[in-house]
């Protein structure tokens, strides 16, 4: 699970690029309930998305060349160069070097690993990043599409010290490899990764990591994504062990994944 009391390696933000920022705001208030909160000109448009009242991510412009729109996770890190280094050290490529955020409230540096896959850091200071995780309407896990899954685990192995569990999927559909922070028990296991075809991709068969939000309902939340110009991609379907889950993306073309757990959903 994730939780907000972040450790090396485990999920502590995460951000929306957008084409129009107001358009998203809409679109995450009406499907999740978010409340947004423009952090004023001098963040360049930054808007923090809020779930009674605890910060659940943000959405700000897109900001680097070619950039389409994409949610970034960031990871908890103690030093945002010492990672920039080992990053670049594992064949990864350093998009955003490290630099620090408002009066003393972290560093964050964005990278590129080595198959394509964009992710970041956080290293906090005064701002923990999430105030709320693992509930209806918050993040509850990660997830990487990549092309080359044993490459991809050493490559975050190297940089996270990530511990790895691979399962098989029911129906044949391949293997599964859950990521847990370095000396943490499976019940700080805080995503996955899978190995697909380029062609399964998209986005020009660029490996991607998406987030995945918990709902009470899935299918409701569907139609609430679909009802304000998002669009579904995959599901709703019902995966044992899991739960009901669906792909979506929102009107700019973000993907994400909706999942209300089997616990909550039986």
């Amino acid at each position: 699970m994730i939780t907000t009391d972040a450790v090396p390696g485990s999920p502590c933000w995460l951000d929306l690029g957008a084409p129009d920022v107001e358009v998203a705001a809409a679109f995450y208030r009406a499907v999740f309930g978010w409340r947004s909160a423009p952090q004023g000109q001098e963040a360049g448009g930054y808007t923090l998305f809020r779930l009674d009242g605890s910060a659940v991510g943000a959405v700000g412009p897109l900001t680097e060349d070619g950039a389409r729109s994409a949610w970034t996770l960031y990871f908890h890190t103690p030093d945002a160069d010492a990672t920039a280094r080992t990053v670049e050290r594992a064949g990864g490529a350093v998009r955003v070097a490290p630099v620090e955020v408002g009066d003393d409230d972290g560093r964050f540096a964005r990278f590129t690993d080595p198959q394509g896959a964009q992710f970041a850091v956080w290293q906090p200071l005064k701002d923990p990043g999430l105030e709320a995780a693992d509930i209806p309407g918050a993040l509850c896990w990660t997830e990487l599409y990549t092309t080359d899954a044993a490459a991809a685990q050493a490559f975050y192995s190297t940089v996270f010290g990530w511990s790895t569990r691979d399962m098989l999927l029911p129906g044949g559909g391949g293997t599964y490899t859950l990521l847990t922070p370095a000396n943490r028990g499976e019940d700080r296991t805080h995503g996955g990764l899978m190995e697909v075809p380029a062609d399964f991709l998209g986005r020009g068969g660029t490996p991607y990591w998406h987030p995945v939000f918990a709902s009470r309902d899935c299918d409701a939340t569907v139609g609430l994504v679909t009802g304000n110009g998002g669009a579904l991609s995959m599901g709703p379907e019902t995966a044992e062990g899991v739960g009901r889950l669906a792909v979506c993306t929102d009107p700019a073309g973000a993907e994400f994944v909706v999942l209300t757990p089997e616990e909550t959903a039986g």
